[in-house]
């Protein structure tokens, strides 16, 4: 009898979660009308990224907004990389040039050279994307720039992953969708906590309040979370969900390329505020806990309750979980969502276990 009423407290808090995630479940997108649209810069940093350049400036060029500059800042590439920004900004008066060149103090660390490319642009409003990441529509920019307000200096938007073959591949998209669903969910609730550096905008005014990111300007990732974590307010972000705003970039192909990219990932949320790293971890504890225990209460003479329990429990996740994914476009992995966070859940653990020690000093 005991097992039953933790198993139920369990899901229960697993429930109240889904309550939380709701908020940006059922969320309605608006329809904005634009009076005024203001002068963004575009700010990109690239790392060898000769290739994806090639495809991608002329997707950034085509924007539909009237007044914006592009700022490409080539951190230290040794491949074609500037040499690729400097025929495109030759026929293009609208891209400007950061190159970045290693040095003793900030070697291969993409904060600096953010910061570089923050300090050329000549306008307040920022938006930003990576380089391997493209848009969605020629309307990304404008309906990411349309939530800029006197009060909203923060906006998160959404990096998704092309839809490909393969199991990898969807767990790729799955972890990706559940990080959106929580950073969307939170803000909504008043208590942004991150966003993702694919697909992201902020003021000039809030970086340099802030001091840039020198509070964390050694840590090789975390020029969006942590950054996002420590600028954020209720009063000051605004999401951008519109699909036309969403970015696209391919995933990893093999998984332990993935597996090290998550790593590095995972290794900021220890910098998070103490509130967020404790609602994060109670999230991911319970959610283990349940599907811990599951097995175990079919095995009891309980295991009727047990059983309405895991489907109450699951008819939750399927509900809000399964019309998120719908609203970001990734309702193929409605059917087995389930599945999804349990294979999750125990490669966060083994991530987890794997980080604790290790030291990570460059972005790429």
């Amino acid at each position: 009898m005991v097992l039953l009423y933790v198993f139920g407290a369990v899901a229960l808090i697993n429930c109240v979660y889904y309550i939380l995630f709701s908020k940006f479940s059922f969320l309605k997108s608006s329809e904005k009308i634009i009076s005024e649209k203001y002068p963004v810069s575009l700010i990109i940093c690239a790392k060898n990224e000769a290739e994806n350049l090639q495809k991608h400036i002329p997707l950034w060029q085509e924007q539909n907004y009237p007044n914006y500059e592009i700022i490409l800042i080539n951190d230290a590439s040794v491949d074609e990389t500037l040499e690729i920004m400097e025929a495109f900004a030759e026929n293009d008066p609208r891209i400007q040039i950061v190159n970045v060149k290693n040095n003793e103090a900030f070697w291969a660390n993409k904060k600096y050279a953010l910061t570089l490319g923050i300090k050329r642009s000549k306008n307040t409003r920022l938006v930003f994307t990576d380089a391997d990441c493209y848009p969605a529509s020629n309307e990304w920019l404008a309906t990411m720039a349309s939530n800029f307000s006197d009060e909203k200096q923060l906006v998160l938007g959404y990096g998704a992953y092309e839809k490909q073959a393969g199991f990898l591949n969807k767990i790729i998209r799955f972890e990706t969708l559940m990080t959106a669903v929580q950073y969307f969910s939170y803000a909504k609730a008043g208590n942004p906590y991150m966003g993702v550096g694919r697909n992201l905008a902020y003021t000039s005014n809030l970086y340099y309040e802030n001091n840039g990111f020198m509070s964390h300007i050694k840590i090789p990732s975390g020029d969006d979370d942590l950054f996002v974590n420590e600028t954020a307010t209720s009063e000051n972000t605004a999401i951008c969900i519109e699909p036309e705003a969403f970015t696209y970039s391919l995933p990893k192909k093999k998984k332990k390329k993935w597996l090290l990219q998550k790593k590095r990932h995972y290794s900021t949320a220890k910098l998070y505020k103490p509130k967020h790293r404790f609602l994060l971890g109670i999230y991911y504890i319970f959610n283990l806990l349940f599907w811990l225990l599951a097995p175990a209460i079919l095995f009891t003479h309980f295991w009727i309750f047990g059983l309405g329990i895991i489907f109450t429990r699951i008819l939750f996740q399927y509900i809000i979980i399964g019309n998120a994914a719908k609203k970001l476009k990734e309702a193929d992995l409605v059917p087995l969502i389930p599945f999804y966070e349990l294979f999750l859940i125990f490669t966060q653990l083994s991530i987890f276990i794997s980080n604790s020690g290790e030291k990570n000093s460059r972005w790429k």
